[in-house]
């Protein structure tokens, strides 16, 4: 056995947060992993779900990748707690774990929550970026806990909004979502009583809500002419009929979207509504120019995005990067 010790360097929250990384360092980690995947760099496994206890309203996620630009491979274990708001808590709590792909040893050992909300933040928005109009001046966004903030604050970044409208079930939280965003970004946000206020008009619509069961609350008869619909709620929250009035379906990862037991698009999918031969494109595709993305400002088009391990891994691993470089996290020693 070798003599070599080795060592991880846990990154917490603390440290994450002290890092302060910008809105561009969030999108450009993320859509370097698009890259990366519209290229055929990365092995993504479809990901894996663990639920305790239907009784605990709870799962975890198990999501692993390799990033071969990156030279590292990863696993992010996430918890998804619909009613972890009545202890205090995040609804969402990630670990992040990097290895070096060669050898197996261990990296890193990153608080991955933070994470978890900003790279679901950056890949809503690179979505609209390819797949919205370009004059986009109204946001419509379901749902206030986990990513809720990192969407409408990225989406913000990119296109400027003009009307941003919010809405969720509990009227306390949704109130202090608009509050929040307010301060944020130094504009006004409409918070709205009903699905159907927030998503009716809206150039782009963000369905981000947190249901117990399935239940089509997002009218696809709300969803107009040159509307980008971004539905990715574990719970479906839409319509049968919604993709059939898409002029495109964009997904981050088909293998991942075609199989599991939870996401917005599960049931399109098991009745065959949606398939590889219906499918337009994966965004990685679009982001490296082998598909095309918008191309004409009439197109409705539908993004889903399920959470790519490659994300939380390049977004890890610029965090680790930058903890070694500024002496921050905590060394611990492995064996």
């Amino acid at each position: 056995m070798s003599d070599r010790p080795i060592e991880i360097l846990f990154v917490s929250s603390a440290d994450v947060e002290e890092l302060a990384l910008r809105t561009e360092d969030v999108l450009g980690a993320v859509e370097a992993a698009l890259r990366a995947q519209g290229n055929g760099e990365v092995v993504l496994e479809p990901r894996e779900h663990l639920v305790p206890d239907p009784e605990f309203h709870g799962h975890f996620n198990l999501l692993r990748a390799y990033v071969a630009p990156l030279d590292v491979a990863g696993v992010k274990v996430v918890g998804d707690y619909l009613e972890n708001w009545k202890l205090g808590l995040p609804s969402e709590l990630a670990l992040l774990t990097l290895y070096d792909p060669r050898t197996g040893v261990p990296r890193a050992i990153v608080d991955a929550t933070e994470i978890t909300e900003r790279r679901t933040g950056a890949m809503t928005a690179i979505g609209a970026r390819h797949l919205a109009r370009r004059d986009s001046r109204v946001l419509g966004h379901v749902g206030a806990r986990g990513t809720a903030f990192s969407n409408v604050t990225m989406l913000d970044h990119l296109f400027d909004f003009e009307e941003i409208r919010v809405t969720s079930a509990r009227a306390e939280s949704r109130e202090a979502f608009g509050t929040r965003l307010q301060e944020a970004l130094g504009k006004p946000v409409r918070v709205l009583e009903t699905w159907q206020d927030v998503v009716q008009g809206a150039d782009i619509v963000v369905e981000a809500s947190r249901l117990p069961e399935p239940e089509p609350l997002l009218r696809t008869e709300w969803i107009g002419p040159g509307t980008l619909a971004v539905p990715y709620g574990t719970m479906s929250a839409v319509e049968l009929s919604l993709t059939s009035v898409m002029d495109k379906v964009v997904v981050d990862d088909w293998g991942q979207c075609k199989a599991g037991r939870f996401g917005s698009l599960r049931a399109h999918v098991d009745a065959g509504l949606l398939t590889e031969d219906t499918l337009h494109a994966e965004l990685g595709e679009v982001v490296v120019g082998a598909k095309p993305g918008r191309e004409s400002d009439d197109e409705r088009i539908l993004f889903w995005h399920r959470g790519l391990a490659t994300t939380d891994i390049a977004l890890g691993h610029v965090i680790y990067e930058r903890a070694r470089e500024r002496g921050l996290g905590t060394v611990l020693r492995y064996r």
